[in-house]
């Protein structure tokens, strides 16, 4: 009988020159997710990979002095780069999908000249806001304070000419998949999508780029590149080979059954994805699951906003099956969850530590010193106090599957750790140790015990594969479990295990950690990151020459806010900012900071400005004062930060 087939995705990584450990949540639980399937005996296609086209990636590729090519090569494949922290966390992928791939591009170019012909792609003039980190284009009413909905940061504005896909075509059929199918997960992100984005009037969406080349080519038209989304989003078709002769099985695992995706990228999946599909006449996937971020201090983690945490130091401090097994016990799946040291060791210490590891030792000890390492052959029926565990491990397999089917990870450890818990209290309802005083009248009855005790840790084992694979194994081979009871069919049967089972001592597993110690160095590692990657810096000579106080005094510095702030015509270095000095007349002050800021940017913003200074005229325009601003060189280049403070401070509050 042929296997059933199951086809899960990631969405495929922005490289990211510091990967932490947000990059790994969803990997993990796909691995898991991939793995769980494979327990059930699906054939399973996991794919994972990289998107590594766009201008971001071109801007940062000419600041480090390489081709992106060879950017993106070194992040991908380079030390502690992405293979290399799947393979750290054991992350368990059939494919792997660079969109620099050949066979991908050529893809590409061939989808985006269907659409094209079937009149879905047509050519046109982009003129918005644009997003370059997020390489997200946004019209204004969808601006969140000026700024970009997703990251919160600024956008710039863009015209070029551009093509455009025709999404309003299909609004009314996606909008009917989401709000009368279960295609998009968890279902509190189905108002979102319908609400934000196509009641409002879904607009044509731009798929092609003319003011940068880092991109698929478009080979019937030179000087436009392939929009990222276009091109990242049928990577989970090309992986199979549509299209191209890379691989051949698309018409075997497509259509996907899930693709996991996190939930800032959820309305490209739900809402773009489904349409381009549509006008390709090719199947919709099953799901899209839209997870939670991992949040540090209540913010999502970031290396913009510094706040990272290394996987590659948690995992060699603490393992890598304990940060798997965090990842997804602490959190639900669909919900963004706080990150803290302090959880994952008390996670570890608590479920780990202390129930797992606990029982694991106790009964293999046990059986080691009361029966010389193999029970004796198991003969005494289950006593009534042995019904509720029994009981527990009859049905637990159940009762997991249906979390595991709703991708509620959360829950089915839930329902591991019941049973886990429900064994460490039976060893002290049957206190084996008294037992254990009369061999001769109470063996057959202690035999029993520690069979059931064995039987938890199998069948638990078992189900925790998927999350915890190598300490897992490690379970199975303690407790002497063969290779016929440790398949998914053994997991819901309980006495699979046989009756003259011989364990195995190992190590502990999972030692106990000392907290404060642990919390402490993991704090001055962070520190000591953070200071490495402080960039060198050169700063100008402080001056040794003394100010007279009093002459210091004579300088008014006030808090000034931007009201407006303009380039000036024929100068590239030339701001001109009309600013409120709270005297109830508008002061203009010219600054020669072009070059390092957008004039938008600053609108609004509290600055520091020396008021009492003479007029003077530059570029034929009067300038009443200086803004403060601080200035040093970073890597040969200079950097100039303007002095900001907060907005609370009123104009023309005086600064002493």
């Amino acid at each position: 009988m042929e296997k059933k087939k199951f086809y899960i995705t990631t969405p495929i990584y922005y490289p990211s020159d510091k990967l932490h450990i947000g990059h790994t949540y969803c990997t993990v639980a796909t691995d898991a997710m991939a793995r769980y399937k494979r327990l059930q005996g699906y054939d399973v296609c996991f794919l994972t990979g990289t998107d590594e086209h766009g201008q971001k990636i071109e801007t940062k590729a000419a600041e480090a002095g390489v081709t992106p090519k060879e950017f993106v090569d070194r992040i991908v494949e380079g030390p502690q780069g992405v293979k290399d922290l799947w393979k750290l966390m054991n992350i368990s992928n059939d494919r792997f999908i660079r969109t620099t791939d050949d066979y991908h591009v050529a893809s590409i170019q061939k989808i985006f000249k269907r659409m094209y012909e079937k009149g879905d792609i047509y050519k046109g003039a982009y003129k918005g806001k644009y997003c370059t980190p997020c390489e997200s284009f946004w019209t204004e009413s969808q601006l969140v304070n000026g700024c970009c909905p997703d990251c919160g940061r600024p956008v710039v504005d863009a015209e070029e000419e551009a093509y455009f896909f025709r999404l309003s075509k299909y609004a009314d059929r996606v909008q009917d998949l989401l709000e009368n199918t279960d295609f998009l997960q968890p279902r509190s992100r189905v108002n979102e999508m319908v609400n934000n984005f196509i009641k409002p009037g879904l607009e044509d969406l731009c798929v092609s780029r003319t003011s940068f080349t880092w991109g698929v080519p478009v080979d019937f038209d030179p000087g436009h590149v392939v929009y990222v989304w276009v091109d990242a989003l049928f990577n989970y078709t090309t992986a199979l080979g549509f299209l191209n002769d890379k691989y051949d099985d698309y018409d075997h695992y497509w259509p996907a059954d899930v693709h996991f995706v996190g939930k800032e990228i959820v309305r490209f999946h739900s809402i773009i994805w489904p349409a381009m599909l549509m006008s390709m006449e090719m199947p919709l996937p099953g799901h899209v699951f839209g997870h939670g971020w991992l949040l540090l201090d209540g913010g999502k983690m970031s290396k913009s906003k510094g706040n990272v945490v290394d996987p590659y130091i948690l995992a060699e401090k603490f393992g890598v099956d304990a940060l798997r097994f965090f990842l997804l016990r602490t959190f639900p799946f669909g919900s963004d969850g706080n990150f803290s040291n302090e959880s994952l060791i008390q996670t570890i210490n608590v479920d780990l530590a202390n129930d797992l590891g606990n029982l694991l030792s106790r009964t293999v000890s046990m059986v080691g010193k009361y029966f010389g390492g193999t029970l004796p052959d198991v003969q005494a029926e289950d006593a009534e106090k042995d019904a509720e565990l029994v009981q527990l491990l009859t049905s637990l397999r159940a009762r997991y599957e249906e979390q595991m089917e709703h991708y509620a990870f959360q829950n089915a450890l839930a329902e591991v750790f019941k049973v886990i818990s429900r064994a460490n209290k039976y060893i002290d309802e049957n206190a084996p140790w008294v037992l254990a005083k009369d061999l001769e009248q109470n063996g057959p009855r202690l035999a029993r015990v520690m069979y059931n005790l064995l039987e938890a840790l199998r069948m638990a084992g078992i189900l925790l594969s998927p999350f915890i694979p190598a300490s897992a194994e490690k379970v199975l081979d303690q407790i002497g479990a063969c290779g016929g009871c440790r398949t998914w069919e053994s997991a819901g049967t309980y006495g699979s295990l046989s009756r003259t089972a011989a364990v195995q001592r190992g190590d502990n597993l999972f030692p106990r950690i000392d907290a404060e110690a642990a919390i402490a160095e993991l704090e001055a590692a962070a520190e000591a990151a953070r200071k490495a990657a402080l960039p060198a810096i050169e700063l100008e000579p402080q001056l040794t020459e003394p100010v007279d106080f009093d002459t210091f005094c004579k300088s008014d510095f006030r808090a000034v806010k931007v009201k407006d702030c303009q380039r000036v015509k024929k100068s590239e270095k030339l701001l001109k900012f009309t600013l409120d000095d709270g005297t109830g007349t508008d002061r203009q002050i010219l600054s020669g900071i072009a070059r390092f800021y957008q004039p938008e940017e600053l609108v609004g913003k509290t600055l520091v400005a020396i008021v009492n200074l003479p007029p003077r005229k530059m570029m034929g325009q009067e300038s009443c004062g200086m803004l403060i601003s601080a200035v040093h060189t970073e890597k040969g280049e200079e950097k100039l930060h303007l002095l900001m403070v907060d907005d609370a401070i009123p104009a023309g509050a005086k600064l002493c």
